[in-house]
């Protein structure tokens, strides 16, 4: 999906949802910022494999898409913090069904595969 279905007004709710979240990295952010204002080195060690390109690039577009706050502490050397805005909250919100039903079909799968 591409980054210019997230500004089209003209698809459905769900699809304007998930270009908002697409990729391999955003819902995972949005599930480490929950708990709290995060530093980006913080972000990278909760999640292992996330570059650091990778995580400046989503945390840009979390942020143009209004999910993320950035702030910048005017020290030496530079200290910014990413924290989920109220809508960005909203949206993790609306997903803690989908990850109960993510959880709950993790769970099936592992039944039918005993000894796995």
């Amino acid at each position: 999906m591409t980054r210019s279905r997230a500004q089209d007004t003209n698809v459905c709710g769900v699809t304007a949802a998930i270009a908002v979240i697409d990729g391999k990295w955003k819902t995972a952010l949005l599930w480490a910022l929950e708990s709290g204002p995060h530093r980006p080195g913080e972000l990278r060690r909760r999640l292992p494999g996330l570059s650091e390109k990778v995580l400046t690039q989503a945390l840009r577009e979390m942020e143009t898409d209004g999910l993320v706050h950035r702030e910048v502490h005017d020290v030496l050397p530079l200290k910014t913090v990413y924290s989920l805005t109220a809508f960005g909250r909203d949206l993790s919100e609306a997903l803690a069904p989908l990850s109960d039903w993510g959880h709950r079909r993790l769970e099936k799968l592992a039944e039918a595969q005993p000894g796995l």
